[in-house]
C-alpha cells in the first residue's frame, strides 16, 4: 500500500514560478493549523507567520527590490556554517548549477545569477508571501521546533495542490523587514516563504536536488546485519 506521506516528501520540491491564481484565506488557514500541530518541545510552539497578499506583499516587495543589490544586513542568526567545509560547499555548488543550468544562465553570467537571487525578494511572484519570525528570547532548540512547523506547513500546502519555497535570503534584510512590517520588537525575521499554484510549464519549477545516501548520515546500533525478512 502506498503511503501518503513518503508520496508528499518524495515530490516535494522548491517551487520557483508561480499561476497568479488567488489563494483563498480558508486553505491559508488550514495549511497555518496543520503547520501548528507540528511537534513542540514543551508545547510552547514558537515561531510567528505573518501571511501577505495584494497590496501589502507588493509594498513589501518593492522595499526590498531597492535593496536587493545591496551587502547583506548583519545576521541576527547564524544560518550556515563559516567557514563551510567543503563536502557542504560541494552541495551547494551542485544545487546551484541545477538550478541555473535549468534557468539556461551560463557560470561567467554574474548579471543573471544577482537577477534571479534577487526574485528571492519578490517572493518569485508568488500570490503569497509568509515572513516567519521567532522571538529572538526563545532558546536554539525553538528553531528546531520552528522548523517542523515549516515543514508541515509545506507539505500541507502541497497535499492541497499548491507549491512553497523557502526563502532563508529574507534574513538578508531581516531588520528593513521588521520595520516595513511593524513586527514587534523582540521579533527575529527566520526566513520567507512564498506559496501558490505552481506553474508546472516554467523549467526552473522541473530542478531537482539529490539527497546523500543513507549511509552518509545515519548509523545503526544494536541491529543484526539480516533482518528477519531479508533471510527469506
Amino acid at each position: 500500500m502506498s503511503n501518503p506521506i513518503f508520496q508528499l516528501l518524495e515530490h516535494r520540491s522548491s517551487c520557483r514560478a508561480f499561476l497568479p491564481d488567488v489563494v483563498p484565506l480558508a486553505d491559508l488557514r488550514a495549511i497555518l493549523s496543520a503547520a501548528r500541530r507540528a511537534p513542540s518541545g514543551a508545547n510552547l510552539q514558537p515561531g510567528g507567520f505573518h501571511v501577505l497578499t495584494g497590496a501589502p506583499l507588493d509594498r513589501l516587495r518593492a522595499v526590498l527590490a531597492d535593496v536587493a543589490q545591496s551587502p547583506p544586513e548583519p545576521s541576527e542568526y547564524s544560518y550556515f556554517p563559516n567557514p563551510l567545509p567543503p563536502h557542504l560547499r560541494a552541495r551547494q555548488r551542485s544545487a546551484g548549477y541545477a538550478l541555473y543550468h535549468a534557468l539556461g544562465i551560463e557560470r561567467r553570467d554574474i548579471a543573471g545569477r544577482q537577477a534571479q537571487f534577487a526574485k528571492n525578494y519578490r517572493f518569485f511572484e508568488a500570490p503569497v508571501g509568509i515572513v516567519v519570525t521567532i522571538d529572538r528570547n526563545m532558546g536554539a532548540g525553538c528553531f528546531m521546533d520552528l522548523g517542523m512547523a515549516l515543514m508541515a506547513l509545506m507539505l500541507h500546502a502541497q497535499s492541497m495542490g499548491y507549491g512553497t519555497c523557502g526563502i532563508g535570503a529574507l534574513a538578508n534584510h531581516g531588520r528593513l523587514t521588521h520595520q516595513t512590517l511593524g513586527l514587534a520588537q523582540d521579533d527575529i525575521v527566520v526566513c520567507g516563504i512564498a506559496l501558490g499554484r505552481a506553474d508546472t510549464q516554467a523549467p526552473v519549477n522541473a530542478v531537482t536536488t539529490e539527497r546523500a545516501p543513507i549511509e552518509d548520515y545515519a548509523t545503526f546500533h544494536g541491529f543484526e546485519e539480516n533482518s528477519p525478512d531479508e533471510r527469506g
